[in-house]
């Protein structure tokens, strides 16, 4: 049976930094555990997102894959000023793999890859 199901982000050595930036910046994120390891990177964090747990770690063995776009965290925020300001805030120094605009599907829409190599899909409800 199963108990549990989160995601998990497995970061090589930045997963502190990531979490603390995603505290910052995405409005009611907060970590909730950060457990480090003697070496100072971290064994098994959990952050909390509008309810949603996310795991991570940094991976013990450094590897030759990181994250992909295709797996996202999508955002839905109240309008499109919510959606411009998190593009913004977690773009900074990332890519931006879809501006914010009008797609049809949604009033204002963006899909970016932040500086850690998280994507992220931000839609305005």
């Amino acid at each position: 049976m199963i108990t549990a199901a989160a995601p998990f982000l497995m970061f090589q050595g930045a997963c502190e930094a990531a979490l603390g930036f995603y505290a910052q910046v995405v409005p009611g994120a907060r970590i909730v555990a950060l457990d480090k390891k003697p070496d100072g990177t971290v064994a098994m964090a959990r952050l909390s997102i509008a309810g949603l747990e996310v795991i991570a770690n940094d991976s013990p063995p450094i590897h030759a894959f990181d994250f992909t776009p295709s797996t996202s965290i999508f955002l839905t925020v109240e309008g499109a000023e919510d959606v411009d300001a998190l593009t913004s805030a977690l773009g900074q120094d990332g890519k931006l793999l879809m501006p914010a605009d009008d797609y049809g599907f949604s009033p204002r829409f963006a899909w970016i890859q932040d500086r850690f190599g998280v994507s992220w899909q931000i839609n305005a409800a």
